[in-house]
């Protein structure tokens, strides 16, 4: 992502994110060149790591003092990269994290082939470092993120998704991940099933927040900030929860016109910012986003079970961070 970090929460843990970040180079090293120059591109584009250090921090929660804990991380990271990788080439993106996507530089066979490579290297390093738990964990969010890929591609220019419909797309795409690198920190760090509980709902309800504060941000955000111009979802076809609020709370009318211009496919640019002219003065951003804060609190609630400390403020950093960064 394009975001600000919370350094202090990072900062905690830098030299075990170095060693996420060394791992991921080792990891990367093949017979084919193509595979470490991709892999290079993508993780020296700065983005903050933020699944891993979910993982590290409820590591360090549970008091956690071995080693597995960063090709653990790295696996959260190829994983999550497979799937930008693929979902670049089904957007047609030709941003990402503010630099040109792989799949404009190298083309949309070495996207999707190189995020073949990083999900089966997520799954290599799964099996020669996780318990079996572990990998049956993995294994199953792989198969809801799969799900929620298609699930919008369904609602791609379905002006009639609803917002529990949305949500549930976002708990399989998005939450799943930030859920699972929380839990396997917990089951790695030998936590009760309670509390394993506890920090894997903490990562669902951050996870819902995260993705929702991007979905408002996309409405409002500048181009040399984030990366994209804002309104890209809108122009993409993709229904997310500002427009899905907009077109229920919006003058029948007015809807409609929206809801046509989606059934038409890519919407143009004049067309995006009137739009988001009128979606923001109906306050379908600041519901949005409050929206989020609820998830946020939510996942704040989750990690109040476990005793006051270092970890667990952090994690509660964390989610103050995901609702407050405004790029």
């Amino acid at each position: 992502m394009g975001h600000s970090e919370p350094p202090q929460v990072f900062e905690q843990i830098k030299d075990d994110l170095a060693l996420v970040e060394q791992g991921l180079k080792d990891y990367l090293k093949t017979h084919t060149d193509i595979i470490p120059e991709v892999g290079e591109y993508i993780f020296l584009s700065g983005g903050k790591r933020f699944r891993p250090s979910l993982l590290l921090l409820s590591c360090k929660l549970g008091g956690y003092e071995g080693c597995q804990h960063i090709p653990l991380a790295c696996t959260v990271e190829f994983l999550h990269t497979a799937t930008l990788l693929h979902d670049d080439v089904v957007d047609g993106a030709g941003m990402r994290r503010g630099r040109a996507s792989v799949n404009s530089i190298w083309g949309n066979q070495a996207s999707v082939l190189i995020g073949d490579f990083f999900l089966a290297r997520s799954l290599s390093l799964l099996v020669a470092n996780g318990d079996q738990r572990i990998l049956e964990l993995f294994c199953h969010t792989t198969e809801k993120m799969a799900q929620g890929e298609v699930m919008q591609l369904i609602q791609a220019g379905e002006a009639g998704t609803k917002e529990s419909e949305y949500l549930e797309v976002v708990e399989n795409k998005t939450a799943s991940l930030v859920s699972t690198a929380c839990q396997a920190g917990a089951i790695l760090a030998g936590l009760s099933g309670r509390e394993e509980q506890f920090l894997a709902s903490y990562g669902h309800n951050l996870g819902i927040a995260f993705q929702l504060v991007d979905d408002a941000l996309d409405y409002v955000i500048l181009n040399e900030k984030f990366g994209k111009e804002a309104g890209t979802d809108l122009r993409e076809g993709k229904v997310t929860l500002p427009l899905i609020h907009f077109l229920a709370e919006a003058p029948a009318k007015e809807a409609d016109r929206v809801r046509k211009l989606l059934t038409n496919g890519r919407v143009a640019r004049a067309e995006v910012i009137n739009v988001i002219s009128r979606l923001v003065e109906f306050g379908s951003v600041q519901y949005v986003l409050s929206r989020a804060r609820e998830f946020s609190e939510q996942a704040k609630a989750e990690i109040n079970h476990f005793p006051p400390g270092r970890w667990r403020s952090a994690l509660a950093g964390i989610a103050d961070y995901v609702v407050e960064r405004e790029v």
